[in-house]
């Protein structure tokens, strides 16, 4: 995943979720960490490779599957504690449950209602055997009163016998649901364990991968400007700042650069799985530090910077080219810096400056610009530390307002999909630096 696809993706992303950059600053998505500090300069191996991304990939997957078997294994805990705390022990058992208990306690009102009635029945029969004058239809008639209650007491006796056989049974019932839930409980706690474990391995592996924890800031802030318009077929000078904005020096500090044709809509994007936007263009740099022109592959490549001193700055001149198969319209160029220190510090910048430019058709009447000197591919090389001017004032996305066209381009630029390429690339490019710069690192550590 190179910084061209990194960019594709967003912008493809932005089709569907435009807010999502809109709304959001420049690092959209989490940064990817550095890994632990380049300790010089000429130990910068080459670009990373397909394989360091795919592994950083899959442990980041990994990552995630872990947490996502984690919540759930604790998301079925609760509910089923839950349902023990409720009482939610099956629709079935519980409606059995409350049938029998109300049944139940019906037999029991009903029985202890017919021993009452038997009490009162005896005591009349005792008070009128005691009675000389009663006579001897009213003691018939109590004596048949107490028979009659003694018969319904059996009868609710029983009754009340059989319900307690039935709530008994649906109590039991419902306490071997509830054991059931507990079980269940019980059964989970050593996999949450052993989730947790998983977890905590996974992250410790990604861990080791991308090395100490680096920071998202702006103690690297850059600077792009540029001309209005550049023709077809020839190149033109950009110049680059970066400058230490920190409350310390910094070690090592470098920039990454993209240039991209802005398409006159997205079916032009969507018509490409993986869309090229940066095909016609390419770029070469040079500095006080390394004055002969050098090429660069903004795919997988960063102008390495050096050091830069506390309130520092390093100027870069850019050399942007456009193919002579490019078509006329409008581009985009954006940067972003990071730096490490050998304490172990490093971080990302959360700023990105952008400056937009017309492409144009060349007029006959006027030669095509060249270079002046023909680029060579030299060893890079860090420039001296120097003092800079007060740093830009962001803009409302984490991007400076930059010259040419930048700073005003998202909101006035001709293009319907301006504003979200702007956005998404300055966003894949923080994005695309990240991994890049972690992938690298990794190499240096092996």
């Amino acid at each position: 995943m190179k910084i061209r696809r990194m960019l594709a993706t967003a912008v493809a992303a932005a089709v569907t979720t435009p807010v999502v950059f809109l709304s959001a600053g420049p690092a959209f998505a989490e940064t990817p960490k550095p890994a632990p500090p380049v300790t010089t300069q000429d130990e910068a191996p080459d670009g990373p490779d397909e394989d360091d991304f795919a592994e950083y990939e899959k442990l980041i997957e990994a990552v995630a599957n872990a947490e996502a078997k984690l919540a759930a294994l604790k998301d079925e805990r609760a509910a089923l504690a839950e349902d023990l705390r409720a009482g939610n022990v099956g629709e079935a058992v519980k409606t059995e449950y409350d049938a029998a208990k109300l049944a139940y306690d019906d037999a029991k009102a009903a029985r202890e209602a017919a021993a009452t009635a038997l009490t009162e029945a005896q005591a009349e029969l005792d008070a009128l055997a005691a009675d000389p004058e009663a006579t001897a239809e009213d003691k018939a008639l109590a004596e048949q009163a107490v028979a009659d209650a003694t018969e319904r007491v059996e009868e609710t006796t029983a009754t009340e016998a059989t319900a307690k056989v039935r709530f008994d049974a649906a109590n039991t019932a419902r306490d071997d649901a509830r054991v059931a839930i507990a079980r269940k409980i019980s059964l989970l706690d050593p996999k949450i364990e052993a989730a947790e474990q998983e977890l905590a391995d996974a992250e410790a592996a990604l861990e080791e991968y991308e090395g100490p924890d680096c920071v998202e800031d702006r103690s690297v802030v850059s600077t792009l400007t540029g001309p209005k318009s550049i023709t077809i077929g020839s190149s033109a000078d950009f110049s680059l700042t970066v400058k230490n904005t920190s409350d310390g020096d910094l070690d090592s500090v470098r920039s990454y650069l993209f240039a991209a044709h802005v398409p006159e809509s997205w079916d032009d994007i969507l018509d490409d799985e993986n869309p090229d936007l940066g095909r016609y263009f390419s770029i070469d740099w040079k500095s006080a530090a390394n004055p002969k022109w050098t090429e660069l592959d903004f795919e997988d490549e960063a102008i390495e910077l050096g050091a830069i001193g506390e309130g520092g700055k390093a100027e870069v001149t850019l050399r942007l080219s456009v193919a002579e198969d490019a078509p006329a319209g409008e581009g985009l160029a954006f940067t972003t810096a990071e730096y490490d220190n050998t304490d172990g510090s490093c971080g990302i910048s959360e700023q990105y400056a952008k400056v937009g430019f017309d492409i144009v058709e060349p007029k006959d009447e006027e030669p095509t610009q060249q270079p002046t000197t023909e680029p060579t591919r030299q060893p890079t090389a860090a420039p001296s530390p120097s003092t800079a001017a007060p740093a830009p004032a962001p803009s409302s996305n984490g991007a400076a307002p930059q010259g040419g066209r930048g700073g005003e381009l998202a909101e006035t630029g001709s293009s319907d999909v301006l504003p979200q390429v702007a956005a998404a690339a300055g966003a894949a490019l923080v994005l695309g630096a990240g991994a890049v710069f972690v992938a690298r690192r990794r190499k240096v550590n092996a």
